[in-house]
């Protein structure tokens, strides 16, 4: 896809939020280990069962939400200004991350009904539209995917037969991509509402120890926005946006879970594929790393391009607050502090090739022109012109209009041909009348009008399946201003941009505060002076104690990784010995069930297809004519 710089590299943006304590885990008597300070954008948590005077870890992020925030404070603060990137062009993807229960699919999506509680892709459905409605001089085709990873197999939520599994393809200009994803053009807030409520019906979702709904899949919401403009030079330029919103599944450990028959192998699953998506961000921090393993998953070939490539891209650490969630906690806070180092290439794409934007123009243009031919369009157009001299005139257009616009079209029609017939009937009678004329002929004239009748008919069939055509397609582009009835007031505006002035005051602080932080702890050194050599022992003193704590804090840190580390690998282990067993199964099936020249003959059909990195069957060859 054609792509314009405009910013350079640019950091992943990481953000941090934790849940309140639950009525399960405060009855239990769990203790709270983390502590969030949002004005430094700051998240400590201390250790259970360290020895007394261990110091807790902390952990540095763009912003911190702590269990009092609201939901529109991590939208207006944070999922902003990227909303305003992909409808600039830019792609974008939000994605949350965390242990199962911390509510990931609450930041996501949120309680949809209480407008409080909306999450991230409710509250960025309302930006888009309402976005759209007050520009001017634009035209808009918004469209909608949604699809779910499960158990490493791809599946299309919105399609009719849920039990296709789809393929992931790469093209050098746009990138990796779903082959046969179905995708839905939508104009409004309430159509694609409609869209992500078909799809989450079908979502996979089952309960364990840890969380009654647990979601046992990644799920993406797709959505692309294709807006045309004319540009300087007088052309029609085309940008692209696409941004993911995506709900991953939970990391979880098998004892903790408590689930039966799918349930470990799903999170067997789901831990493999967060292990890859882990292994990708450390090699994309490490910088000696010449190979990024994306091709490990399915996930991680998806969010290639937000991981470290044409995208902006935010992540939301969630975190659980009560001891029994220390390890799982930590583990995250680990995993969101390697992400920020990430840095992504984003740009705008411009008049990339495959826009539907542009087909639908082209559409349009030709059936408009099919219609003008018929003489259906002169007083539509005529129409359209006196309606764009009120809006440069006046800024509004009256109701009477608007209505006189959507019925234009059938007036037209039907008025010309009830000419055609009135005409044709005319005829009719005066050959009747004509006594001049000999038998034969007057019925040979007869029959010719009654056949132009006839045509006449099938023209006003086809005329009017060619306007409905044409209304369609139409009524899918959304045009800024016009298309779409913009409810917000002026008031509504002004209080819009004072929120975001807000928040990103807000942000300036917390980088301020941060930065003010660090210098404080580097000059305090040099400021320092002694009256005596008394004080100077003291105060030397005292620093080697810092200095001590802070050994001690790394070589905790040191063990604490190497006890992840172990922990990682038996999680391995045991996935890789769930598989062997499988395999044995398997096999033993094949030798006791299959002939050893069916098995050959399979055997020797299947290649391994590199570009999709899976193996495949050759077709078989027909063996008679």
């Amino acid at each position: 896809m054609a792509g314009k710089p405009r910013s350079g590299c640019e950091a992943l943006r990481v953000v941090a939020r934790c849940r309140p304590m639950s009525r399960r885990e405060e009855a239990a008597g769990y203790e709270r280990v983390l502590e969030l300070d949002v004005k430094l954008g700051q998240v400590s948590i201390r250790n259970p069962r360290a020895a007394p005077g261990e110091l807790p870890k902390t952990f540095t992020f763009d912003a911190v939400y702590d269990a009092s925030s609201k939901q529109a404070d991590l939208y207006d603060e944070t999922v902003r200004p990227l909303i305003d990137s992909v409808l600039q062009g830019f792609n974008g993807t939000v994605f949350a991350y965390g242990q199962t229960g911390t509510g990931k699919t609450y930041t996501m999506q949120g309680a949809w009904a209480e407008p409080e509680k909306r999450g991230i892709i409710p509250s960025a459905f309302e930006h888009i539209f309402t976005h759209i409605s007050r520009s001017q001089n634009q035209q808009y085709l918004v469209r909608a995917s949604y699809l779910e990873i499960y158990q490493e197999e791809i599946r299309d939520l919105l399609a009719k037969d849920q039990s296709k599994k789809l393929e992931l393809k790469e093209n050098p200009e746009t990138g990796v991509y779903i082959k046969d994803l179905s995708s839905f053009v939508t104009k409004n807030v309430k159509e694609i509402e409609h869209v992500m409520n078909l799809g989450s019906q079908t979502r996979s979702v089952g309960s364990t120890n840890m969380n009654e709904h647990s979601s046992r899949s990644h799920a993406i919401f797709l959505i692309t926005i294709e807006c045309s403009e004319t540009g300087p030079d007088g052309e029609e330029h085309i940008r692209v946006g696409k941004l993911n919103l995506v709900d991953l599944a939970g990391s979880e450990r098998q004892n903790k879970m408590g689930a039966q028959g799918e349930r470990p192998k799903e999170a067997s699953k789901i831990n493999l594929s967060l292990s890859a998506l882990g292994n990708v961000i450390s090699a994309l921090v490490d910088g000696r790393s010449t190979h990024i393993p994306y091709r490990d998953s399915k996930l991680t070939r998806l969010l290639q391009d937000s991981l470290g490539g044409n995208a902006k891209t935010i992540m939301v650490a969630t975190l659980g607050p009560a001891s029994h969630s220390y390890d799982e906690s930590l583990s995250t806070l680990r995993f969101a502090n390697r992400a920020k180092n990430i840095k992504n290439k984003p740009r705008v794409n411009e008049d990339p090739k495959d826009t539907l934007l542009r087909e639908f123009q082209e559409e349009i243009i030709r059936l408009k022109a099919q219609l003008e031919k018929r003489g259906m369009l002169g007083k539509k157009r005529r129409r359209s012109s006196r309606r764009k001299k009120a809006m440069d005139g006046e800024g509004t257009v009256d109701n009477e209009g608007e209505d006189e616009n959507e019925d234009g079209l059938e007036k037209n029609m039907e008025n010309y041909l009830k000419e055609q017939k009135e005409r044709l009937e005319e005829e009719k009678a005066a050959i009747q009348d004509d006594h001049s004329l000999v038998s034969e002929e007057k019925q040979k004239l007869l029959q010719e009008k009654e056949k132009m009748i006839e045509d006449l008919r099938k023209e006003q069939e086809a005329t009017e399946l060619l306007a409905i055509k044409y209304k369609a397609m139409e009524s899918k582009l959304l045009i800024g201003g016009r298309t779409i009835v913009d409810h917000t007031n002026e008031q509504q505006k002004m209080l819009e941009l004072r929120r975001q002035e807000i928040a990103e005051q807000k942000r300036r602080e917390r980088e301020m505060q941060q930065e003010m932080l660090l210098r404080d702890e580097e000059t305090m050194e040099l400021r320092e002076t002694y009256t005596s050599l008394q004080q100077e022992v003291e105060i030397k003193t005292k620093k080697l104690k810092k200095l001590y704590a802070k050994l001690q804090a790394v070589k905790a840190e040191i063990q604490d990784q190497h006890d992840e580390y172990i922990r990682v690998r038996q999680d391995l282990e045991e996935a890789q010995n769930e598989q062997t067993r499988e395999l044995k199964l398997k096999y033993l099936i094949i030798e006791n069930f299959i002939p050893p020249e069916e098995k050959n003959k399979i055997m020797n059909r299947l290649y391994f297809d590199s570009d999709e990195d899976q193996w495949k069957f050759q077709p078989l060859v027909p063996t008679g004519g």
